[in-house]
Order: C-alpha cells, then sequence, then structure tokens
C-alpha cells in the first residue's frame, strides 16, 4: 500500500534556523580544533583517479568526498582508519562504534552499537576531523542517523510513544524538531543517509486489529520541512537496503525479493532473485537506475555453496537496459554528489572499492578508488609436489590457489601405461572442512585415496605422471583456471627433513629453558619465502641434557630421524613416525658412547650413493669420518669410515645439505672460522672433490640447516637461522658453481629466542 501526504507547512530555509528546544551548554561538549587538510586534498577533493591502497581485508564502513572508513571488525572495534583518497594518507578513529553519513562526516560513538551511544560525535574528515558533539541524553532520545555535519535524527521516547526528532548543535546550543508524520506507534526506527534533503526512514508498527503481529513501513522525510512526504508500506518481517533518488525508491527483503516505487505514480515493482531465508539483496539507486548483486566475499562463506552471486548490476527504470559494475559486492553505501561506493571488485581491476556514478552518456559507470592488491579471478599458484613424490608415503600431491571456494576437474595420468585417474574435488574450509583442502588455498588429494578409486592408484606405478586440472570458481566470480605439469613418483623414500610426514620439510628449535619444539613451515611460491605453517609444537621440556641435537633424515625410510648427544658423549636415537598431519616419537635408543670425541656432527646427505641418509663426524684431531646408514632402525650406522685425514678442524660448523651441486651423490657445506663457507661435493662414494668457496658472513648465523627440498622444484635447500629470532631461506639452484639464489628473510621460527635449532 502506498500513500501520499501534503506538507502541513511549508519548507523551512535551513534545519538549523528552527528553535524548538534549547538546552543548557553544561550539558554539552565543545568542539575539537579542526586540524587543516593538505593542500593536495583541499584543492579539489576526491578527483584524482589513481587508486589508493586499500587496507588488506579491513571492513569498509563509508565514503565521502576526501576519503574512506574503514575498520578491523564490523562490531566493537577501537580500530577505525579514514584513508584520503588524494593520497592514502590515513587518520585514525579511536572508537567503539562508528556509522556512514553519505558524505565525509563520520559519526562515532561508545556503546555497543550506535544506537545505544547516548553521545554521539560527528567527524567532519574534510575539515581536518572537526567533530561536534551532541549528548542525547537530556533528551531522553536514542540515535538513528546523522544527516548534516551538526545535525542527526533521533528516536526520542515521551511518555509511551516514540517520535523522530530532528537535533542540532549550533555552537553550544543544541535545538530539536519533531518529525510531523511518523506514526506514534512507530518503533525500531531507522534511517538511510540524506540524499538531496530526503531521508527514507523505517519502522516497525503493531497492527490493529492483530496487536501480536507487526507491519513494516517506510516513510520519504523532507529534512528542511521535518515532514514525511510520502509513506510505503510492506507486509516483509525483515529489510534492508533502503535507498532513494529524486525519482524512486528502493530496499530489499529476505529471500532476494527487491522492491522499487515510482515516486510520481506510486507504482510498485517486485524482482524476486530467488535468495535463501533470512538474505537479502545488496541494493541502490541513482537516478531511474537500479542496483542490485548478491551480497558475498569473494572467497564465499566457507560452506562450498555452489551458488553463483548475482554481480552488483544497474538496471534502467525507464528502458530496462542493464549494465554490469562490479563482479561481485560485498557492501554498498551512498555517496556524495549522487554517487555509490561498493566494496568489491572486478576481474580487470581486481578487488578494493569503486565508486559508481552517471557518465556523461546518463549510464552508471565503476571506477576503483581504493585497491587491495587481491586479485578477483581464481589464479594458480603453484604446485607443492615433492621431488620425487612417495607414493608410499603419507604426504599429498599439493596444488594452490588464489582462493579455496572452487571445484577442481583433477586428471593425473602415468605416462608410461597411459592408465590415468579423474576426479572433482570440491573445496571447502567450513566445520572439518573438505577432505582435500588443507589451507591457505591448498588443496590435493593423497596417492591412498587414489588407490582407493582407481586401479591406477592401486598398481601404483614408479616413474613419470602428468597431472592437469580445472578450477572453477564456485560463486561463478572470474573465470575457470586450468593448470599441467608432471613429477616422478617413487617408493619408500627417505625423507632429510621432514618429521610429520606431510612433504613440506620441519625444523626442530630448542630454547634456553630446554624445551625443544617442532616447526613446521610451508612454502609461499607468491612471496618466494619459507613460512610458518603453524606455531611450533612443544616436543618436551629437559632437552638441555643434550649438547647437540640434528635431523638426520629417513634412517629406515619414511619420517626423518634424529640423533642427540648427552653431556656424557652418548648418542642416542629418535625414530619418529609421521601420518601426514603430526609426529610422533618413540621412546630414544641409544646408539652408543664415545661420542664426545667429535666436534661436528651432521646427517641426512647420502653420501655413498645408496639412497639413504648417512651421518658425518669430525673429530677433534680434525678427521671426518662416515658412518653409512644401514636402513636398519634397530642397528641404524655400520662401523665408522674415515673420509678425511685432518684439516676439517678449521670449521666449527658442517652441514649436510643433499645434492645441491648437481654431482653424483649428496654434499656437505663447512663454515671456517672467519666465516667463510665451503662447498665440498660428493662423489658418491663417500668422498669429496676439493672444496669450493660459496662466500663469507656466514658467521651472522648461529645454525644452518640442510632443509632439503622446501620449494618443491627437486633441489635441496639451506635454512639459516641467526640472533634476534631471524631466519633467512636460501633456494638451492642445482649448480655447484652457484649452489645457492640470494637470501630471502623467513622467519620460520616464532616464539624463541632459540640456542639451537636442526
Amino acid at each position: 500500500m502506498i500513500s501520499a501526504r501534503t506538507p502541513r507547512r511549508g519548507v523551512s530555509a535551513a534545519i538549523t534556523t528552527v528553535l524548538a528546544v534549547t538546552l543548557g551548554a553544561g550539558a554539552l561538549s565543545v568542539p575539537a580544533t579542526a586540524a587543516p587538510l593538505p593542500a593536495a586534498v583541499t584543492a579539489e577533493a576526491g578527483t584524482e583517479t589513481a587508486p589508493v591502497p586499500y587496507p588488506g581485508n579491513a571492513y569498509f564502513g563509508a565514503a565521502g568526498k576526501t576519503g574512506f572508513l574503514t575498520s578491523e571488525r564490523p562490531y566493537s572495534s577501537r580500530s577505525h582508519t579514514w584513508t584520503r583518497f588524494a593520497d592514502g594518507s590515513t587518520v585514525p578513529l579511536d572508537a567503539a562504534v562508528v556509522d556512514s553519513t553519505g558524505s565525509d562526516v563520520v559519526v562515532t560513538g561508545e556503546g555497543r552499537s550506535l544506537g545505544r551511544s547516548l553521545v554521539v560525535k560527528l567527524h567532519d574528515m574534510a575539515d581536518g576531523g572537526r567533530t561536534v558533539t551532541i549528548d542525547l541524553r537530556p533528551l531522553n532520545g536514542t540515535y538513528v542517523q546523522a544527516v548534516s555535519k551538526d545535525t542527526v535524527l533521533a528516536q526520542v521516547t515521551k511518555d509511551d510513544s516514540a517520535e523522530l526528532h530532528l537535533v542540532t548543535r549550533t555552537g553550544d546550543t543544541v535545538t530539536q524538531r519533531k518529525v510531523e508524520g511518523v506514526p506514534s506507534g512507530a518503533l525500531n526506527i531507522t534511517s538511510t543517509p540524506a540524499r538531496d534533503g530526503s531521508v527514507l526512514v523505517g519502522y516497525g508498527l503493531k497492527n490493529a486489529t492483530s496487536p501480536e503481529t507487526w507491519r513494516h513501513e517506510f516513510a520519504v522525510v523532507d529534512l528542511a520541512a521535518a515532514e514525511v512526504a510520502s509513506t510505503h508500506e510492506t507486509e516483509a518481517y525483515y529489510t534492508s537496503g533502503g535507498s532513494l533518488s529524486a525519482t524512486h525508491l528502493v530496499w530489499a527483503e529476505e529471500e532476494g525479493k527487491v522492491y522499487t516505487v515510482d515516486r510520481a505514480t506510486g507504482a510498485e515493482t517486485v524482482t524476486d532473485f530467488g535468495l535463501w531465508e533470512g538474505e537479502a539483496m545488496a541494493v541502490g539507486l541513482l537516478g531511474s537506475w537500479q542496483m542490485y548483486g548478491t551480497p558475498g566475499l569473494l572467497e564465499g562463506d566457507g560452506t562450498g555453496d555452489s551458488r553463483p552471486l548475482v554481480p552488483f548490476t544497474a538496471k534502467s527504470l525507464t528502458s530496462g537496459e542493464t549494465v554490469k559494475l562490479v563482479d561481485y559486492v560485498t557492501k554498498v553505501e551512498p555517496g556524495p554528489d549522487n554517487t555509490l561506493f561498493v566494496r568489491g571488485g572486478t576481474v580487470e581491476h581486481g578487488d578494493g572499492l569503486y565508486r559508481i556514478s552517471l557518465g556523461a552518456d546518463g549510464k552508471p559507470t565503476a571506477e576503483p578508488v581504493a585497491l587491495s592488491g587481491k586479485p578477483v579471478q581464481l589464479v594458480y599458484l603453484g604446485a607443492q609436489i615433492p621431488h620425487p613424490f612417495d607414493m608410499a608415503g603419507h604426504a599429498p600431491l599439493r596444488w594452490k590457489l588464489s582462493r579455496a571456494n572452487a571445484d577442481v576437474d583433477l586428471k593425473i595420468t602415468h605416462r608410461g601405461t597411459g592408465k590415468s585417474f579423474s576426479k572433482t574435488l570440491h573445496l571447502y574450509n567450513e566445520s572439518a572442512g573438505s577432505p582435500y583442502y588443507y589451507g591457505a588455498g591448498v588443496f590435493g588429494i593423497r596417492w591412498r585415496d587414489i588407490a582407493a578409486e582407481s586401479q591406477m592408484g592401486k598398481d601404483a606405478e614408479v616413474g613419470m605422471y602428468d597431472w592437469s586440472f580445472t578450477a572453477r570458481p564456485q560463486n561463478g566470480v572470474g573465470p575457470a583456471v586450468e593448470a599441467s605439469g608432471s613429477f616422478t613418483a617413487a617408493k619408500n623414500l627417505p625423507s632429510p627433513h621432514d618429521l610429520d610426514g606431510d612433504g613440506s620439510p620441519d625444523l626442530l628449535a630448542r630454547d634456553a629453558q630446554g624445551v625443544l619444539s617442532l616447526a613446521r613451515t610451508t612454502y609461499d611460491a607468491t612471496k618466494k619465502i619459507l613460512a610458518a605453517k603453524y606455531v611450533p609444537d612443544e616436543i618436551g621440556r629437559g632437552w638441555s641434557i643434550y649438547d647437540r641435537i640434528e635431523t638426520v633424515g629417513g634412517i629406515g625410510g619414511g619420517s626423518a630421524d634424529f640423533v642427540a648427544r648427552d653431556k656424557s658423549g652418548v648418542l642416542w636415537l629418535y625414530d619418529v613416525t609421521g601420518n601426514g598431519y603430526r609426529a610422533s616419537f618413540a621412546a630414544r635408543k641409544s646408539i652408543g658412547g664415545g661420542w664426545n670425541t667429535y666436534t661436528q656432527i651432521t646427517g641426512g646427505s647420502d653420501l655413498n650413493g645408496d639412497g639413504r641418509p648417512d651421518l658425518v663426524a669430525t673429530d677433534k684431531a680434525g678427521a671426518l669420518w662416515l658412518y653409512r646408514n644401514t636402513g636398519d632402525i634397530s642397528v641404524p650406522f655400520a662401523k665408522r669410515q674415515k673420509i678425511g685425514n685432518s684439516g676439517w678442524g678449521t670449521y666449527n660448523q658442517i652441514t649436510a645439505t643433499g645434492n645441491i651441486g648437481g654431482a653424483a651423490a649428496g654434499d656437505l657445506v663447512a663454515r671456517d672460522r672467519n666465516g667463510v663457507l665451503w662447498l665440498y661435493l660428493g662423489k658418491g662414494d663417500g668422498t669429496f672433490a676439493a672444496r669450493k668457496q660459496i662466500g663469507g658472513g656466514w658467521n651472522a648465523y648461529t645454525d644452518t640447516i640442510g632443509i632439503g627440498d622446501a620449494n618443491y622444484d627437486g633441489r635441496p635447500d639451506l635454512y639459516a637461522y641467526g640472533p634476534g629470532n631471524t631466519g633467512y631461506f636460501y633456494a638451492g639452484t642445482g649448480d655447484y658453481r652457484k649452489p645457492f639464489a640470494g637470501r630471502i628473510s623467513s622467519p620460520v621460527l616464532t616464539g624463541g629466542p632459540y640456542n639451537h635449532v636442526s
């Protein structure tokens, strides 16, 4: 039902000239002194076209001519930031809650919501943040909406009824004026920001014939006249996103219904987008152009919901023409001068904040004004497949996408036999999540799952495999992405530094209190750094009884094991079992005594070419000794063999690195007392070629670790740990002339500091 009311008196010249009730100045706070804006902003604010940075995943709250407001969290956050369009500079706002006015004026309060904030502040961000404070307590009022830099709409309770008032502060004087035409029984009053001197007010009313039921009504309020110009009734229980223009009204109801009203004729149009209960479309208006889109996060809601989002679209209410504006929308807020601001993104420009305005041809256009740098289209970010891949292990074949909400059509083919496996992986991360999703955009499949569903998996042929997939975004935002590649598969491979069996290397770290922790890593292909996968897991306490702890690879195959030497010279073996999720540690086993004759111990490189990682040690006389891995966990090492007669005492650290030089077998690097690092290429018989200098300055590190293939390129890498809990990743090149690429800061080890890392 639609009705129009004729105003009972003429339009006043301005709201602030009308005096109804004057309160004493003692109840009010003095406006803060404003700081001047930079010249770049005052010249022609908001006209610059180059987008400024959008602050990550911050929640969008408001926008005006000169900037926009974001919050770390949408509700009850004290961290709000105004970012200027001119130069990207920021101004913090310390308040519990904030509100938009569709202009450069931002409202703040200290209640759990603005409606519970008895004192509100209006900050004019175009005027250096000049503040007007309005205390609603003497009026028995609650905040509804700010409509200018010094005026708010407030719901004022009188006796048992509620009234809508315009409350204005000028200097130390507060005036209020009742908005005529709002029913006295109106409750839960809401309002849109002001546009062209009017607001669209919503409220609930009890039905006269059935007081236990409610109806909802909208009213267009002429702010200058302080009077309702027209009302528009709806039977919906839930509404959101009301908007108005000079010619039309629009609002959204649950289950995807969008209502449009022609203000001249009162004709009402309903469009049903068929959403679920409790869901409503994001809507807006610019003149006679209606805007709508399905609100949702680019990353989805985590449930694997495959319904495509409706892009934020403009539809002409006169011709029916439609224009797609952005590919997805999260939130819409009105802006100044007949504009809208949309938090969302396009495939062309990416994720961020967009200004919607009418172009020279009268059609709406979308302009990016702040970009987060995050792509909107689904992006393939690389494979995370160990080289070679162990079909008998627990580690999955893994790949990384820019977001998780995708359905992946995966195919794996054995190149020699032509046998293949195909499956669609439905990815999501809510609750227990998809069994194929591992977090941070990484998905994959374990060989045991391939074996359970295909003959190719059961046969488990070693050799070369080709893989390919097509990943389709579940919400329809952006095109599908295709990728392909290959990997070499083997069985029962020893793991140089993977203790938990997930296919990524791990670190052991002990602190000064004797607590030993397991730090699991992951490789970030976009930043090319080694990162912490989780917070380090505490293995146990009391590890200060050992003066050496060294990871030595999988003694019997599988997960990496480690040895520890106590202060009496006994060497102990810790047999580790990884199931792809966590590492478990068997009770220690004594290897034997007398190991305090050695100054350095390291392990993990296959030095004799038998496929098993060996252990080497330097004694106090400077000789180098090889302990060949037997493959038997009960008798892990064969009798020692001298492979270096003298000279190794010049080094204060040796590290087994695996085959970093591209020669016949595993290699070692050794650091001398001047901080120079030397490469020893393994010949495959337990001996080495003449040393080659890698470079100086390595005495900056307390530990260097041959971490294994961390970036999945088939070449072992190095990790260096230093003072201040610093860490650096050195990617292996496979070239003995320059075995490592330049270092990249990779602070994997949180907590700390640690006095021993291996």
